[in-house]
């Protein structure tokens, strides 16, 4: 009974529950109803008023267009305000062009202030509205000048009026209602025009001015006119001239005008006037202020990242070359300035391509974001950077150091000198020629002597410039090879630097800069890019003088000096692989090293192919060949260095005992020594003296090399196959082995060829006439390995070139070929460095790159694609001259 009534009595509960839940659904869904009306009928209502202001829009437009009155600045401030109520980017572009038009014809109009749309300012009405009003139109216009394309000719033209209509109402100059009566106006005009700057700051306005510049500016040649360059770098200054070069402005134009590729070129080119009002402002200087605190300069750098650092360092470059002035006076600023900027760029500098780097065509591989939009613009950036290592900047740079006389010596003076060239006195028609080029003068020989405090300013200025150029070749690394030469431009340069290294520390010389690689201090490291950036200029400068210039002319140092120095670099390569620095070098430490030793290899082969070192100039007396041994017998590190890096400061007599030293122990160690407990493998091969060349490759030419390296007896037989008497005990193989190599190099089987002259082996370039020629390069070569294994002496005189070839020489930055072309053709090398001294316009000689070869006893003519006028002669030469020789001074 009790059961069924409860029963009833949930179903009743039941019911009105679904029943109320009904009933708010419907609540809801007629809520709903109503809400999406409302919403549509807003919607309707809202485009029929937008069709509607539209529509009136035009209307005013159109009848402002027919000229048949003009229209008041209350009817223009009402109908702008009306489209800016509905303003839709798209669709309303026109009329906001339009819009545009009609205020600033409104600001033409002569003597009519009701016209004037400014006029509404001074309406105490209407006074906010009209500011508020002139604020959306003139952002609406930066907007617009984001998406704008300067290269299209329509888009120009639209540029040129947002251009306009910013430029017209953030500067009272061109408002006609302050003329006469009016200027009692102009402080209150001037306050609203800065109000309104501020806001379009606030906004963003300089992110435009820096979007619109890259578009125009960051190409091969500039879409933007003079007109629009000369209103956008003007109005970029006034938000900075009004607010006093306040630190904030300053930072904004940094980051966003003067990060902008070339602009300063363009400025020069387009509108010079507006350097001249950088100039009277003094920006230069005050940019160079400002980035002289280090954390305003990190800050900068970390906003623009690598790319547009180095446009603005480039832009600061350019800017520093036209202000002699505020250069010399703030040297030390601009130099700190541009280390601190290049050692940002340099963090993120790569040595090689990875899947965390990019291409720069200026830094290398980088490991930041590149903009590739700017790879048009990398020829002007490089051209401002050029200023960098110019003649102009660097004497003012480099003034201490090239305002020192190197002094005469009397004595000196009284011996006969080389004869100056006539062209020395004519003026350079290019860098390289001028670097070359030098009258000889009479001085003291610099030799380390001392006395000058590390710590005094001079030394301390002369540090912080090398510190700067070091940075930049290690930074720059795409123009690398432009810095070193722009460096050694000037001829007194390298030796006054090296005059000025000569009197650092108490005593000069080697052993201030040792104490310096065993303290790692700031003041330490600023010496030893000093010598870093010596030997850098100094290799290059060497690497690219021929021997006149170098043995007579002794253009930039003495031969004298060049001994001096080579024994200054010996002594410290040495001593820093003996002392243990190279093994555990690394970063800047690793990277001075590299720079000594390779300056030192250069005069090291210089002096190789002609001498001007005295006899054991380049042995270490104090290195015992018995220390030595010891130290490689127990596997030292600095001894294998020392093999590596510098073996020739070991006598050539003890460096052939330590070779077979090493053969024997390798053979003790293969097992190819007899001993009373086992006997070495031995080969054993069959030669025809008729055919002893072919039997032997066939023979030999699979072995392996321990095999190779192992006991090889030869058994000599007639055409008949009867053996010859004798028993090899490695005379006979001896005997073969010198046949062999008598017959590869004869010029007649065509492997090899000789030079001219000297008659020095090379491989012939007409080799493949052989079907395995490769084959028998490779046999030759293991036939002269065999022979030095065995130290079994040939005579094979092969030509220099060929050697520095093997010896991997070509694969250097500084190797240089013409160098090594004597060693093929001595007369063609003399014709073609007479060029380099020819009195009058080389282009006259109508030189071109042509030359005839003997194939197969026939003369083929082998013309160049173009003419040379300042590079090479017409000579007849060996093709190998080409094939060899890559001639690319």
């Amino acid at each position: 009974m009790f059961s069924a009534s409860q029963s009833s009595k949930a179903q009743f509960l039941d019911k009105a529950r679904q029943a109320r839940e009904e009933r708010r659904e419907l609540k809801e869904r007629e809520r709903a109803a109503v809400q999406i009306q409302a919403l549509i009928r807003r919607f309707l209502c809202r485009c029929r008023l937008q069709r509607e202001i539209r529509r009136e829009v035009e209307d005013f437009f159109g009848a402002n267009e027919s000229g048949s009155s003009k229209r008041s600045a209350l009817s223009v401030f009402r109908i702008a305000r009306k489209l800016l109520f509905v303003f839709n980017h798209k669709e309303d572009k026109e009329r906001f062009e339009k819009l545009c038009r009609c205020i600033l014809n409104s600001m033409d109009v002569e003597n009519e202030p009701k016209v004037w749309y400014v006029s509404l300012a001074l309406s105490k009405d209407l006074t906010l509205l009209w500011i508020k009003q002139i604020k959306d139109i003139l952002w609406f216009c930066c907007e617009f000048l984001k998406q704008l394309k300067p290269d299209i000719l329509q888009d120009s033209r639209l540029v040129n009026l947002h251009l306009t209509m910013l430029v017209t109402f953030t500067d009272t100059s061109t408002w006609k209602i302050l003329r006469g009566k009016g200027e009692t106006l102009r402080p209150a005009m001037n306050h609203i025009c800065a109000n309104i700057m501020g806001h379009l700051n606030q906004k963003g306005f300089y992110s435009v001015l820096q979007i619109l510049l890259t578009n125009g500016l960051a190409r091969s040649r500039p879409s933007l006119s003079k007109g629009s360059l000369t209103a956008i770098f003007s109005l970029a200054l006034r938000p900075v001239i009004a607010a006093q070069f306040s630190d904030n402005l300053l930072r904004s134009f940094l980051i966003h005008i003067m990060s902008v590729p070339a602009i300063m070129t363009h400025l020069t080119t387009l509108t010079p006037e507006r350097l001249a009002v950088i100039e009277s402002h003094d920006l230069f200087r005050k940019f160079i202020l400002f980035l002289s605190r280090e954390a305003q300069c990190r800050d900068v750098c970390v906003c623009l990242e690598g790319s547009h650092t180095l446009c603005l360092l480039g832009n600061l470059v350019y800017l520093g070359s036209l202000n002699d002035k505020v250069l010399e006076e703030e040297t030390a600023h601009f130099v700190g300035v541009l280390i601190h900027m290049l050692s940002y760029c340099q963090k993120y500098v790569s040595q090689k391509k990875s899947n965390l780097t990019h291409w720069h065509p200026v830094l290398g591989w980088f490991s930041q974001t590149v903009d590739y939009g700017l790879n048009e613009s990398m020829p002007l950036l490089t051209k401002q950077l050029q200023h960098l290592w110019g003649v102009h900047m660097i004497r003012i740079l480099f003034s201490d150091v090239l305002s020192k006389k190197l002094l005469e010596n009397q004595e000196i003076a009284q011996l006969p000198t080389q004869p100056v060239s006539p062209q020395n006195s004519l003026p350079m028609k290019n860098l390289f020629k001028r670097a070359f080029q030098k009258s000889a003068s009479v001085r003291n020989i610099l030799k380390p002597v001392g006395g000058k405090r590390v710590d005094s300013a001079e030394v301390q200025k002369v540090c912080s410039i090398c510190v700067l150029y070091q940075t930049t070749l290690t930074t720059l690394t795409q123009i690398r090879l432009q810095i070193l030469t722009g460096l050694t431009y000037l001829d007194d340069l390298l030796p006054k630097l090296w005059a000025f290294i000569c009197e650092l520390g108490p005593q000069g010389g080697l052993k201030l800069f040792l104490e310096c690689l065993n303290n790692d201090t700031e003041e330490s490291k600023r010496l030893l890019a000093m010598l870093m950036l010596f030997c850098d200029c100094s290799r290059h400068l060497i690497t690219i003088l021929d021997d006149i210039e170098v043995y007579e002319e002794q253009i930039s140092f003495k031969l004298e000096e060049l001994v001096t120095i080579s024994s200054f670099l010996n002594s410290f390569v040495f001593k820093m692989i003996w002392d243990g620095i190279v093994e555990n070098a690394r970063g800047e430490t690793l990277e001075l090293f590299h720079s000594v030793h390779g300056w030192l290899m250069v005069l090291y082969e210089r002096d190789c192919r002609r001498r001007f070192a005295p006899e054991d100039h380049w042995l270490r007396k104090d290195l015992k060949p018995s220390v030595l041994f010891q130290e490689l017998d127990k596997d030292r590190k600095r001894a294998q260095l020392l093999l590596q890096y510098i073996p020739h400061v070991i006598p050539h007599k003890n460096r052939v005992l330590l070779f077979r030293n090493m053969v024997t122990k390798e053979k003790e160690k293969l097992g190819l020594v007899e001993t009373s407990s086992a006997s070495p493998h031995v080969t054993h091969i069959t030669i025809r003296r008729s055919r002893m060349l072919e039997d032997g490759y066939e023979q030999l030419r699979q072995l392996s090399q321990n095999a190779m390296k192992g006991v090889i007896r030869v058994k000599f037989v007639n055409d008949l196959g009867v053996d010859e008497a004798g028993i090899d005990q490695d005379g006979v193989f001896k005997e073969f082995l010198e046949e062999i190599i008598k017959k590869v190099f004869d010029p007649a089987l065509n492997l090899f060829k000789t030079t001219s002259g000297d008659e020095r082996l090379y491989p012939s370039p007409t080799s493949y006439i052989h079907e395995n020629y490769l084959q028998l390069f490779e046999f030759v070569g293991k036939m002269l390995g065999k022979a030095v294994y065995e130290g079994i002496v040939v005579d094979v005189p092969f030509a220099s070139f060929f050697l520095s070839q093997l010896l991997g020489h070509h694969h250097s930055v500084f190797y240089s070929s013409v160098d090594e072309l004597p060693s093929l053709d001595s007369e063609f090398y003399k014709n073609l460095t007479s060029i380099k001294r020819y009195d009058g316009d080389i282009s006259d000689l109508g030189l071109t790159l042509s030359y005839d070869e003997d194939v197969m006893g026939q003369d083929q003519l082998h013309p160049s694609h173009g003419s040379l006028p300042d590079a090479h002669a017409d000579q007849e030469s060996d093709s190998s001259a080409y094939q060899w020789i890559q001639v690319d001074h």
